[in-house]
């Protein structure tokens, strides 16, 4: 028995066809033609995992190979065929306008609405497009304008085209200038801190790069001693808390410093909160902005501490930090215009004694 007869057993006699002679499939595989092969091995379950990918499918030609593959004769085939092929007929494709396009129908004026045109509704419907523009900029009907309109009707220029569909355009890039490096010659100015120089009353190191650890230490004792310096701008020099731990001592003995800024360097929240405690100390500082440190969050205990500091301090008018809780926001804001408005009124005072 060959391993066919074999396989149709195992199938299962059920499916089998009684006149089927399973004993001689071999002889009746043998009277097959060719065609009836072809479809036969075709007739086969292509999911079988147990057959090979290349197996599962019958091979949909029999032409022959015509070669390698080649780029080159492949382009030269296919421009050979399109130029032996009819031209499409696009004349279907082309967009043709109706013959009879509709238009809307013409709803007769009542009375009252005769009554009501002016001589203005003739005019107005005669305007252009342009000049509708310039009347709802005239009028102040701002919504019916887009931002390029709007603002060229503020400026009094007229704009070509656009119409209220118009699009705002960005405005051309204007590169800013940069800004000259700062000379300031941070070894003649300690010189002069520490002489107590009379015509040194604003000292601005902001943007000095490289200035070292030491120097910088240097400035800061230099105002233990100093009485004439009022601003000290220090903003973006790499300051650490090393630095501005020795800031803080100084503040506690300067009398005469009414402005400081150390915005964009490296300082603490926890230092922070000890130069606002030597601020408080003579209440000499009017102006303290310390914004942009890394790290830039303070949290919730130092800003409560800040909140307290402030509220006891009646001098100072401008505090510049960067808060997180919206109540610490809230506080030394009415705190600080609260300071404004006692200066405000003294000011008024000292004016009508005078």
């Amino acid at each position: 028995m060959t391993d066919s007869a074999e396989f149709v057993k195992m199938a299962g006699k059920k499916n089998v066809d009684p006149d089927l002679d399973l004993e001689n499939l071999d002889d009746l595989l043998a009277q097959l033609t060719a065609a009836e092969i072809d479809e036969l091995n075709g007739d086969f379950d292509p999911d079988n995992s147990f057959l090979p990918p290349s197996e599962r499918m019958k091979p949909q030609t029999t032409k022959d190979p015509t070669g390698p593959f080649s780029r080159k004769k492949l382009l030269a085939f296919l421009e050979k065929k399109a130029k032996e092929e009819k031209d499409w007929d696009i004349t279907q494709y082309i967009k043709k306008a109706p013959v009879n396009p509709w238009k809307p129908k013409e709803v007769p004026k009542t009375q009252a609405e005769r009554d009501m045109d002016t001589e203005w509704d003739e005019i107005l419907q005669q305007a252009t497009e342009d000049e509708l523009v310039d009347l709802a900029a005239v009028l102040g009907f701002h919504g019916m304008l887009n931002q390029t309109q709007f603002y060229a009707s503020e400026n009094n220029e007229r704009l070509e085209g656009g119409g209220f569909s118009g699009v705002a355009k960005s405005e051309p890039l204007k590169a800013a200038p940069i800004a000259p490096p700062n000379t300031t010659d941070v070894e003649d100015s300690i010189k002069r801190i520490n002489s107590n120089d009379s015509t040194l009353k604003h000292l601005n190191l902001n943007n000095i790069k490289n200035i070292s650890f030491e120097r910088l230490e240097a400035v800061c004792d230099g105002l233990k001693s100093n009485t004439q310096l009022e601003v000290l701008e220090m903003a973006s020099v790499a300051m650490t808390d090393r630095v501005a731990k020795r800031l803080a001592e100084a503040l506690k003995v300067n009398k005469s410093l009414q402005s400081l800024n150390i915005e964009s360097n490296f300082v603490t929240g926890d230092i922070i909160v000890e130069i606002l405690k030597s601020i408080n100390v003579h209440k000499t500082v009017t102006e303290f902005r310390a914004a942009n440190q890394k790290p830039e969050a303070l949290g919730n205990k130092v800003e409560t501490k800040i909140i307290r500091l402030v509220q006891e301090n009646d001098k100072l008018m401008k505090l510049g930090l960067a808060f997180e809780f919206s109540e610490t926001r809230v506080k030394v804001t009415e705190k600080l215009q609260d300071n404004y408005d006692q200066f405000r009124k003294k000011r008024v005072a000292d004016k009508g004694q005078a």
